[in-house]
């Protein structure tokens, strides 16, 4: 994938887009805001710079084809609401990770669940995967009930070697 051919995938309702340096107050907000990170441990990206730099990164692991990084919007309007990535490929790129956030106002009402189906489709079809794995925390019910809704299972006794305080889902083509 390179900047030429980076793929929008459109929905129902939504559409899944490419980052922009003019998102960087969603970026902030979604990597700075208490609800959202809840159970997630991440970089923040408290300050515009933050943001931009954040921004970029995703730019060129989309140019090296090391992740898949769009923004979530509402169909007919271009201000991100969210996001969804496929990254941590294997080494063989037959399996990959799928990770996502939304901003609250938007949660409950079916967005995640309709860009993770797009976004699985995207990856089975165009990628050719044969796995994606989801790596949640053990408490956190709303990313559990979306991944099961979606048919991941849960991988027993499998660890997240970087958060022990997480578990892992996986969806098989």
């Amino acid at each position: 994938m390179s900047k030429t051919n980076f793929i929008e995938i459109a929905t129902k309702r939504l559409l899944l887009a490419k980052l922009q340096k003019t998102d960087w107050e969603m970026v902030s907000f979604l990597r700075t805001d208490e609800n959202v990170n809840k159970f997630i441990q991440r970089p923040t990206a408290e300050t515009k710079e933050k943001a931009l730099q954040f921004i970029e990164r995703i730019h060129k692991n989309i140019e090296n084809q090391d992740s898949y990084y769009w923004k979530i919007t509402e169909k007919g309007n271009t201000t991100m609401i969210g996001a969804i990535c496929l990254w941590n490929f294997s080494k063989d790129r037959k399996a990959a990770e799928v990770g996502y956030d939304l901003s609250p106002k938007y949660q409950g009402k079916g967005i995640m669940s309709e860009a993770l189906q797009n976004v699985i489709t995207f990856g089975f079809q165009n990628l050719n995967l044969d796995l994606i794995e989801a790596y949640t925390h053990y408490q956190n019910e709303s990313s559990k009930t979306l991944l099961k809704r979606n048919g991941f299972r849960l991988v027993e006794g499998k660890k997240d070697a970087d958060n022990t305080t997480n578990i892992v889902y996986e969806l098989k083509k």
